[in-house]
């Protein structure tokens, strides 16, 4: 059994500071000396998860493969590290009481009164320890968050420091991640605001053993060394992350800052192998110097906050490196297009995506968009209600089924081309009640996706209720719109394309989730391969 290292990662003074892209970047360069790592979220609101929450609220909902709705930071540790997370990954306030609840309901405190120490925390550190309780893994890295001080957090950082204690300083260790402002006026960087935030750590009997500042100047050795005396760490333990052309920049920033070496000794692990970012770099120097632009136009109702769309667009910035292709998305909100004013408003764009979503508003804007990509052969790619929206589109304009719709918009419809399955129809509760995670799809000879693919089966991750309606299958077929992917055990459509188009292919699943630096998701690639052809024509 290995003797697993624990790495907590907080944050002071402002949330959004990027402790997700930090903790990444630090298990990147874990992970590239040749250590088994994995980071979890700890996150402080009371939902049980984000699956019901909207995305304008908390950005985009991010599926495992073993079904859990969890928080977009995941998606980053996965693109970042190339392995799945799982449910163990992301725990919430609200997981943890209702964990603590339903064990009082059952008795199993014997009277005793039940307080948040210790059994909140005491649930907190189970929950911390379990990946790091499997063997799998050499390091687990936490995040916490939210902000230090945050009322919601205390129990979370009280946890932190019980767990310090219990496993002993060389088995954990915590890294603060902090901003270091730059006051224009005065013309310096100021350090008050981090010295504030490490103040109240340690006043919840947490002292900081990495300083991470993020600053948009570079940090002199002075105020290094001011740092160093103020909160409490030697100078090298205090590490600038000053601000990245991309994401993608920060391992080898970090890289260039030694965190990895300081939390390796630390630790009191071997530091025998140099992290090369051998694959990581090529990613970087295809993206960071493409050959073509192409303009891809992402249809969706919740644009005016990117990170609704978060896996989509990091899919695109993959899937262009590999095609040596500079991605621009343009970013164009359905409830705005009508069929009218369609033609000039996608005119300049060489690919359309129609982006996945729930609910009626803006689903007509979405149709349109999908009737004006099919009618003038530009590629098409449909996700999840992307791709119910194709369904409908084709089945009103090309079968005539005039009224044809989803029976998520319109319970009257007489043709529900989209409709629910019989199991979903008696279900109240809405919390993580839908087609969640890994499911398997089988794919047709002689299909595009299954040349896309490369091989018959494959498995993706869902988060949808809503399902093809199959009675309609064979009128679509005999139209020219053909199902080329179904789950083998249930034979539901996961997939729809229409051959006599150059590139018009919807998905019921989420390609983007699998997306990754190292694996290009192979849709992605060959959805922005086809734009460059059509830019090229």
């Amino acid at each position: 059994m290995k003797n697993t290292k624990y790495v907590f990662v907080t944050g002071g003074v402002t949330s959004s500071l990027g402790k997700g892209i930090i903790a990444a970047s630090l298990a990147k360069l874990l992970q590239e000396r040749g250590y088994s790592v994995t980071i979890q979220k700890l996150d402080p609101y009371i939902n049980i998860d984000p699956g019901t929450l909207n995305p304008y609220e908390h950005g985009e909902c991010y599926v495992t493969d073993d079904g859990a709705e969890t928080d977009l930071d995941l998606g980053h540790y996965e693109r970042f590290l190339n392995i799945p997370t799982s449910q163990a990954n992301n725990v919430t306030t609200g997981r943890i009481y209702q964990s603590v609840i339903d064990k009082e309901r059952k008795g199993e405190f014997l009277g005793k009164t039940v307080q948040v120490i210790p059994h909140i925390t005491d649930e907190i550190k189970h929950r911390v320890q379990i990946l790091g309780n499997t063997g799998e893994f050499d390091i687990v890295i936490t995040e916490i968050g939210g902000t230090v001080g945050d009322i919601e957090s205390l129990p979370y950082v009280e946890s932190v420091r019980q767990l310090l204690w219990e496993l002993g300083h060389e088995n954990a260790i915590v890294i603060h991640l902090t901003l270091v402002p730059y006051l224009a006026a005065a013309g310096e960087l100021k350090t008050k605001p981090t010295q504030h935030s490490v103040k109240m750590l340690m006043q919840s009997g947490v002292s900081p053993d990495i300083l991470v500042c993020r600053t948009e100047h570079e940090i002199s050795d002075s105020i290094k060394s001011k740092l160093a005396l103020f909160c409490n760490v030697k100078k090298e333990d205090v590490i600038q992350s000053i601000d990245a052309e991309t994401i993608y920049d920060v391992p080898n920033l970090m890289l260039e800052e030694n965190l990895d070496l300081v939390v390796l000794k630390k630790l009191q692990l071997p530091q025998d192998k140099q992290p090369e970012l051998k694959v990581w770099n090529e990613f970087l120097t295809k993206f960071k110097n493409p050959k073509h632009t192409v303009e891809i136009g992402l249809i969706g109702k919740y644009v005016e906050l990117k990170d609704a769309y978060k896996s989509i667009s990091e899919a695109f910035i993959h899937a262009g490196a590999q095609n040596e292709v500079q991605v621009n998305i343009n970013w164009i909100h359905s409830e705005g297009l009508t069929v009218e004013n369609v033609p000039n408003k996608l005119k300049k764009l060489n690919g359309i995506l129609v982006a996945p979503g729930f609910g009626e508003r803006g689903i007509e804007g979405k149709i349109a968009a999908v009737k004006y990509a099919r009618e003038n052969n530009i590629p098409f790619l449909g996700i999840c209600l992307g791709m119910q929206m194709a369904v409908i589109e084709f089945s009103r304009n090309v079968l005539g089924l005039t009224d044809a719709n989803s029976s998520e918009m319109n319970n009257n419809t007489k043709n529900p081309v989209i409709d629910l399955m019989e199991e979903q129809k008696s279900i109240t509760n809405y919390g993580g009640t839908m087609r969640l995670g890994a499911w398997d799809c089988k794919l047709k000879e002689n299909s595009k996706i299954k040349n896309i693919y490369k091989k018959e089966n494959i498995s993706e991750r869902h988060r949808h209720r809503y399902e093809f309606n199959s009675s309609y299958l064979k009128q679509i077929e005999n139209a020219g719109m053909i199902a080329t992917g179904k789950n083998p055990k249930t034979d539901l459509v996961e997939v729809v394309e229409i051959p006599s188009h150059p590139w018009f292919i919807g998905v019921q699943y989420h390609p983007e989730y699998k997306s990754t630096v190292l694996n290009p998701h192979p849709l992605f690639v060959d959805f922005v391969k086809a734009s460059l052809e059509h830019s090229l024509n």
